[in-house]
């Protein structure tokens, strides 16, 4: 395998899409403050405003991710760590802030003999086959 593709494979998502409704008036405003020049966009505006409520918040979250015990960041699962757990007779329960990953060369049974449970709250990505494994233990 030459360096590109490894470079390639190992690469992770920087963010995930996400859809709004957002009604006419509150739309209206943001236009107006991107007309004006305040923000760039209309997501510069949506961005800076999750951003801010993400700081008001910042005490509340660490709380709560010190108490689930939660992984806050990135969880990269690759197919050595899941045989390591495998062959040390244990299973995983995933709590994760943030981005999951499981590397595509893991296979479905072995992330179902390995993976006890998985909570996360951002973005979980695996291949097909090992979520359709996983689905009953994905809250």
């Amino acid at each position: 395998m030459n360096s590109t593709l490894i470079e390639k494979s190992l690469k992770v998502p920087d963010s995930e899409k996400v859809t709004i409704n957002l009604g006419f008036v509150d739309l209206g405003h943001i236009d107006l403050l991107v007309s004006e020049g305040f923000y760039s966009n209309r997501t510069d505006f949506i961005r800076t405003a999750i951003r801010n409520q993400l700081t008001a918040q910042s005490e509340a979250v660490r709380q709560v991710v010190a108490r689930k015990t939660l992984v806050l960041g990135l969880q990269r699962l690759s197919r050595a760590d899941l045989q390591a757990t495998q062959a040390a007779g244990q299973t995983l329960d995933i709590k994760v802030l943030g981005l999951c990953t499981i590397d595509d060369d893991v296979p479905a049974a072995l992330a179902q003999a390995t993976i006890a449970s998985v909570q996360v709250l951002g973005a979980f990505h695996a291949n097909a086959a090992v979520k359709a494994a996983l689905a009953g233990r994905i809250g």
